[in-house]
């Protein structure tokens, strides 16, 4: 059993400067070049390679294993000249020597990267990455750095708001105080972080081609969901023209102001949902598999939260004046009986929306069983 103790150079550097073409064979050749490279350079990392495969074939020589100690290079200016340059001198090895396995020995990460050429030919039994003890962390920060700019996604997301960033901070300073400016500075770099985080951008890059597809398809809910999207606004607008009626510094102020737009933008929530969730469903009926339960359930569900939040926020206005008794068949509703009838309005929807649902499931069931 032989074998291949493979030192690799895809830089080409031991060639360069010890002036030798590759591949280089045999214990005494190697140790040869060792002393050429390390004449030639003495900091050059690759004379530490070059010893580390000496060793491996001496330690396996030891073991009384047959072992063949070669140097390869890839002798081209690119990468992909290199890299057939070095596949070519192992398949020349292999033709001469025919190993059963090889040892990779490299000292940096790009060098690392020819590995799978060599696997292509050879069993690689192990990868001796070769780094010298006191550059060791200067090394792997270097490799580190560089992986992270080679990467164009981590560029984007961490470079780019940085950069803008730095950009706008001389300009904030000028014309705000250190305190405004930091916090715009902090707002905009987390907004790009989340934007990025959220996936926000790949759902805004896919947004055209569904809205396409939901046209060209026919879809109901394309146009519920711009429905629903308007009745958002109207609520919130309502909500917001109600708050400001009340609008105060004082924190009892601020938190009628609070309940007055949750009061009246609950409504237009409640039906902008229900409107975009019924065209869903519409869509679910009309395809062949029909409606799943969940949407199903959805609509009810949107009822019964708008009823259930409406009547809290109805509860704390009556008890502070704000709203006036509600009348129910005549009678006066005090704030604890209007809390209790929209929370008995809300678990009745809701009970009414879990049985609907079962009963479509149920209805659904023999159907395929039938169809089966």
């Amino acid at each position: 059993m032989t074998t291949l103790v493979l030192c690799v150079d895809r830089s080409n550097d031991i060639g360069r400067k010890a002036g030798l073409p590759t591949p280089v064979v045999g214990w005494e050749a190697v140790r040869s070049l060792v002393t050429e490279v390390g004449l030639a350079d003495p900091e050059d990392s690759n004379v530490n390679c070059l010893l580390e495969a000496l060793r491996v074939a001496r330690d396996l020589r030891d073991e009384h294993e047959e072992s063949v100690v070669a140097v390869v290079s890839g002798a081209s200016e690119t990468l992909v000249g290199a890299d057939r340059s070095l596949a070519a001198q192992v398949d020349e090895l292999v033709a001469e020597y025919d190993p059963d396995s090889t040892i990779v020995v490299v000292d940096s990460a790009g060098d690392e990267r020819v590995v799978p050429v060599i696997e292509s030919r050879l069993r690689v039994d192990s990868v001796d990455r070769v780094v010298v003890r006191q550059a060791h962390d200067i090394e792997s920060t270097y490799y580190l750095l560089k992986q992270f700019l080679a990467d164009e996604e981590l560029r984007s997301t961490v470079l780019v708001p940085l950069g803008v960033t730095l950009l706008l901070m001389p300009l904030l300073l000028t014309r705000f105080s250190p305190a405004v400016a930091l916090a715009g500075l902090a707002s905009v770099l987390g907004a790009a972080l989340l934007y990025k985080g959220l996936a926000v951008d790949k759902f805004l890059a896919e947004s055209p081609d569904r809205v396409r597809d939901a046209l060209y398809s026919g879809q109901v809910s394309v146009v519920t969901y711009v429905v629903g999207a308007g009745l958002t606004l109207v609520g919130s607008f309502l909500g917001a023209l109600s708050a400001t009626q009340h609008a105060g510094g004082d924190a009892g102020v601020t938190l009628v102001s609070s309940m007055l737009f949750v009061y009246y933008a609950v409504p237009w929530l409640a039906l902008a949902a229900l409107t975009a969730s019924a065209g869903r469903l519409i869509d679910e009926l009309i395809g062949a598999g029909g409606a799943r339960r969940q949407y199903m359930n959805l609509p009810f569900g949107v009822v019964a939260l708008g009823l259930v939040v409406r009547g809290f926020a109805g509860w704390f206005l009556q008890r502070e004046g704000i709203l006036e008794d509600a009348l129910l068949l005549g009678w006066s509703l005090s704030a604890r009986q209007r809390l209790a009838l929209f929370i008995v309005g809300g678990i009745v929807v809701s009970i009414v929306g879990v049985r609907a649902a079962a009963t479509m499931s149920e209805s659904e069931a023999p159907e395929e069983a039938v169809e089966q």
